[in-house]
């Protein structure tokens, strides 16, 4: 047997897949400039708050970090590292603005093998220790002040050692307005977040260490 469909119901089907049709474009259409609209504010937001940020730099004073032991971008003597006596090295922090309340340091090694590098020393709440506007710490020595965590647990120095190839080291002291209510053990990211609006000044040191062992 058979069948013929109407005309009339093939038309009706018909005009009904259309409207089908006609109403999802709309709504495609709507959907695709919600999210294009999103993506702009996001990056417009992330641009506004590195131009925020690029400014602060700009305007913040710079302090000078020292050792004797070796110069900036040099070679960090063996004796300072996991190889050697793993003692810290000696450090000078000068050009402090006035109105600093405390200092802090961070010693982070950016190239070691894990996500957000690997810290080594933090320290916060620290005082200058002479009348020059001068900060010295020798040889080995743990400053006055609060000790902060490093990667490894440690709440002192841990020195360079890397696992493989020349890492850069950075000492970096920042100059404060304040005084920090942050307890000990505290992280380098903990450190970082809370010093936020009261840094006047900073000043990094870098040392670079390679293990031939």
């Amino acid at each position: 047997m058979i069948f013929f469909r109407h005309p009339a119901i093939t038309a009706t089907k018909s005009r009904g897949e259309n409207k089908d049709k006609s109403m999802r474009t709309p709504v495609v259409g709507i959907i695709i400039l919600v999210l294009a609209l999103a993506v702009v504010i996001l990056i417009w937001q992330r641009d506004k708050k590195d131009v925020a940020v690029q400014s602060i730099e700009a305007t913040m004073q710079e302090i000078k970090v020292t050792s004797s032991a070796f110069q900036h971008n040099g070679m960090i003597p063996e004796k300072f590292t996991c190889d050697g006596e793993d003692m810290s090295p000696p450090l000078e922090i000068s050009g402090v603005p006035q109105g600093m309340k405390s200092l802090a340091l961070i010693m982070h090694d950016p190239n070691a093998p894990r996500e957000g590098g690997w810290t080594h020393w933090v320290k916060f709440n620290m005082k200058m220790n002479n009348e020059l506007g001068i900060m010295n710490i020798e040889e080995g020595e743990e400053p006055e002040g609060v000790a902060g965590k490093g990667t490894g647990g440690n709440l002192v120095y841990m020195g360079p050692c890397p696992p493989s190839g020349a890492h850069r080291y950075v000492w970096s002291a920042y100059a404060l307005d304040t005084k920090l209510s942050l307890k000990e053990g505290s992280t380098k990211t903990e450190l970082e977040s809370i010093m936020q609006g009261h840094i006047l000044a900073k000043g990094e040191l870098i040392g670079l260490y390679s293990r031939t062992k």
